[in-house]
């Protein structure tokens, strides 16, 4: 099988949990009737992104994996016979939780998990309070549609985390995303943020020949304490082939699914003429284990 159509549900959330899951499941299931066999869904995608305020009742929200949400999930997946990447704040044990990505196969069971490895504290993201760092590693997913290699979010900033999922085997990136402006930025500040959040991406695509499927949310999430402006998520959730050209782009400012077809012979076709990997001065990078280099 040479081709792989990948569906993207890039949706609005609200306080009402059955109502984003519900616009989840709407959302996988148009995108199969579009021809997708994997379908994605952003970061935390049943609930308000609620990393803008440190509140210790936050904690009441996550769920344990096998659980909920991965069986409401899993059946979609099972029903439809689609691959999906769904996001969930796992709570592993008492006071110890996690930003989890987990691949559910197309018969309904759990291929794999990812646990989100770089944990951003910033003004209205103190994923810090809430999120113990992942300890699985960078290891991509083994599915019957082949090896993915999920990560979440402030990973998408790391190059470091691309390069080891591809060298592990991954034959594609993949990002669910919570990431958005503050709306009192300047146009001007919030277009830079915007563009340099899908370059950097697509570098990924480009330093490692494998395609990149980033779905990131949208719409305005109030400041639940009310001192910060909230957030306004930009979308522009994308698809970017293995030279980092853009496939697809969805809006910055409504819910959208896409669906693209990918062409999995491509990866090798530009590794033979632009063989990073091959030419990796691998004796002469030790420093990169440092923090910095003084």
């Amino acid at each position: 099988m040479n081709s792989l159509r990948v569906g993207l549900v890039q949706q609005r959330c609200d306080d009402n949990r059955a109502d984003n899951i519900a616009r989840s499941i709407d959302g996988i299931r148009e995108a199969h009737a579009r021809g997708a066999q994997l379908v994605v869904l952003q970061e935390l995608h049943c609930g308000r992104y609620f990393c803008q305020t440190e509140d210790s009742r936050c904690f009441d929200l996550a769920e344990s994996i096998p659980g909920p949400a991965t069986a409401t999930f899993g059946s979609i997946a099972r029903d439809l016979g689609v691959i999906i990447v769904t996001s969930i704040f796992e709570r592993r044990a008492p006071g110890l939780y996690h930003n989890t990505a987990v691949v559910l196969e197309a018969d309904g069971t759990i291929a794999g998990r990812y646990r989100k490895m770089h944990i951003p504290d910033d003004p209205g993201y103190y994923e810090k309070f809430y999120f113990t760092p992942g300890d699985l590693g960078f290891t991509p997913i083994t599915t019957s549609l082949g090896r993915l290699g999920v990560l979440v979010c402030w990973d998408q900033w790391y190059p470091e985390a691309a390069r080891l999922m591809a060298m592990a085997g991954a034959e594609l990136l993949i990002y669910p995303t919570a990431i958005g402006y503050d709306p009192r930025d300047s146009v001007e500040e919030q277009s830079r943020q915007r563009e340099a959040w899908m370059i950097i991406q697509r570098s990924h695509a480009v330093a490692n020949g494998i395609p990149v499927v980033s779905v990131n949310r949208v719409g305005f999430e109030p400041d639940p304490s009310g001192v910060g402006a909230g957030a306004r998520f930009w979308g522009n959730s994308f698809v970017a082939g293995c030279q980092g050209e853009l496939l697809a782009v969805a809006g910055t400012e409504e819910e959208q699914v896409l669906v693209v077809e990918l062409d999995r012979r491509r990866s090798e076709d530009v590794r033979r003429i632009w063989p990073y990997l091959r030419d990796r001065r691998i004796d002469a990078y030790s420093d990169l284990t440092l923090r910095y280099r003084d």
